[in-house]
């Protein structure tokens, strides 16, 4: 039974992060709650934690250029532990290649590539995957298309046969399709209603009108419906060329096998697409823009122009974003707003580091009457952060936890393909793994009061609240109070 796939795999979401980029921040569990010594008893956890799988990032940094044939480039890491093969892999073309009109589109087709494809139909395929334990994905962000494979190596050519067949041959039948466009339909049907959806609609259109970035990925009733086999024909063939193809490879395999399956997968595919140009943007406007929905809590969104993956100074704004907001029990945000004056049960900061834009951004959600509160103290928060910078002691706690939770990165081989694909999006190169902590370690606190200022305008933010429309312009931040229990907090967070 496959009609929930698209729900459950391709929720709302911002395009896979690139490498060390937040998309956002982990949010709190309702079950419990940090205050600062425990999160610095964490810290040491963890950092106690990475010596003992300090291997994993080993593994990750013996990685082999593999080159096949034919010229189709990989990354891998050899390990013959368990008897297991990961690849992922990705193309250039997301959702920001849909139409006008047929939003939706690339998303569709990450949910039908397994629903039939060369001599299978739906059924035969799906048998055959079930059969011998072979898990395939796919998934889109607004750039990139993204695939992973996993098996057992005694079934690694059955494997390596579906995936061959799911990316050169989709077979786009009818029923599939109409399917798919069902579930995608209901799910966009469900979805329109949430609060992070309409305030998603509502920051697209003001933060970059008219741009690709602003159409809805997940599409519409209207595009959905609209969406033929040709389009899908059409997309498939523009994306999955050879052009700009990243692979990572993790698990029992030698780079010779591997070459030979390269070609066997890849090869066939077309070495250039006909993508369609989508150009650079920056935020079209700042300020705040309500949008009134009847509900008893305050969706807001915020956002402001970013920091390049690729900038000297990214890694000090890593840092500043961590103390800020990314840090999630241990940020500034987390402390003021929730531990400190319960406003809100969670709160979060990001960088995020789209192809034609970079942002720095967060969200959080709070009681209706809290809302004007809540803002103010973000904004006071930011603007704190912008003229100080973070102390000596949350930098130093910062790189601390960054770096000891790094290991966590590559305790499957699932997560070290992923990053292989990951840094190599981001054209880091293979020694990045090793070079990674030294540029975390390498940020003074000059560099972070300098980056903070530079980075941080409250003045320049885009914010976006779905909620009840407040009722005056401002007012001041409330006064800081004990804070909650579990029960207590629980009981706001429900009552929110």
């Amino acid at each position: 039974m496959k009609t929930n796939k698209a729900a459950f795999h391709h929720g709302p979401h911002f395009q896979r992060s690139k490498a060390d980029s937040h998309p956002r921040a982990p949010q709190p569990s309702a079950s419990r709650k940090l205050n600062s010594k425990v999160y610095l008893t964490l810290v040491t956890f963890i950092a106690t934690l990475s010596m003992l799988i300090g291997l994993s990032v080993a593994k990750a940094q013996e990685i082999q250029e593999v080159t096949s044939p034919s010229g189709i480039k990989a990354w891998l890491v050899e390990d013959h532990t368990v008897p297991i093969i990961s690849m992922d892999f990705s193309f250039a073309g997301g959702t920001a290649q849909d139409a006008e009109g047929k939003e939706g589109t690339v998303n569709m087709l990450t949910s039908l590539l397994d629903e039939g494809a060369a001599d299978l139909d739906a059924k035969a395929f799906q048998t055959a995957l079930e059969k011998d334990a072979i898990k395939l994905g796919f998934d889109a962000g607004r750039d990139r298309f993204f695939g992973s494979l996993r098996i057992l190596t005694p079934n690694q050519a059955a494997g390596f046969d579906l995936l061959a067949k799911a990316v050169q041959a989709p077979r786009f039948d009818a029923d599939p399709i109409e399917r798919m466009r069902a579930t995608w339909i209901s799910s966009v049907r469900r979805a329109s209603t949430q609060p992070e959806t309409i305030v998603a609609k509502a920051w697209g259109e003001a933060a970059y009108p008219g741009h690709p970035y602003s159409k809805p990925s997940r599409g519409t009733v209207e595009s959905l419906t609209a969406i033929s086999r040709d389009d899908l024909t059409t997309m498939h063939k523009s994306i999955f060329t050879r052009q700009d193809l990243t692979i990572g490879v993790v698990g029992a395999i030698d780079a010779e096998s591997l070459a030979k399956i390269l070609d066997q997968v890849f090869a066939p595919l077309p070495e250039k697409g006909a993508l369609k140009v989508v150009e650079d943007v920056t935020l079209s406007s700042t300020g705040l823009i309500e949008v009134p929905f009847d509900a008893p809590q305050t969706t807001i969104r915020f956002g402001a122009p970013g920091i390049d993956r690729k900038h000297p100074d990214f890694f000090p704004a890593y840092l500043v974003n961590h103390v800020l907001g990314g840090g999630s029990f241990s940020s500034r945000l987390y402390n003021e707003v929730r531990e400190k004056r319960g406003l809100a049960y969670g709160v979060y900061s990001y960088l995020a580091d789209l192809d034609h834009i970079s942002l720095f951004g967060g969200g959080m959600s709070t009681r209706t009457d809290n809302t004007q509160q809540a803002i103010m103290l973000l904004k006071q928060e930011i603007a704190r952060m912008a003229k100080d910078g973070p102390t000596a002691e949350e930098l130093a706690e910062a790189k601390k936890y960054l770096i000891g939770s790094y290991p966590l990165r590559f305790d499957s081989s699932s997560k070290i393909s992923r990053q292989l694909v990951a840094v190599q999006n981001s054209e880091l190169g293979k020694d990045y793994f090793e070079r990674r902590n030294s540029y975390i370690e390498a940020v003074t606190l000059e560099d972070a009061k300098r980056v903070a200022a530079q980075l941080l305008n409250p003045n320049k933010l885009l914010m976006i609240t779905v909620g009840k429309q407040m009722k005056t312009a401002d007012a001041a931040p409330s006064k800081p109070k004990a804070a909650a229990n579990d029960n207590q907090m629980q009981q706001t967070a429900k009552s929110q």
